[in-house]
């Protein structure tokens, strides 16, 4: 599983960890997230973020 960085604010999600902000359990990959997930620092949306590789 890749992690995906914001493009407005670089925050990285990390599908280990998940975001306990919006009760995201670990291992969740980034393509499963809600469409109405929000960068939690932000709020961003999922478009606005990029793999990080």
């Amino acid at each position: 599983m890749n992690k995906y960085k914001c493009i407005i604010c670089g925050y990285t999600y990390d599908p280990k960890r998940g975001d306990k902000t919006q009760k995201i359990e670990a291992e969740t990959p980034f393509e499963e997230l809600p469409e109405r997930w929000r960068c939690p620092t932000c709020r961003a949306q999922k478009m606005d973020f990029k793999e990080v590789k």
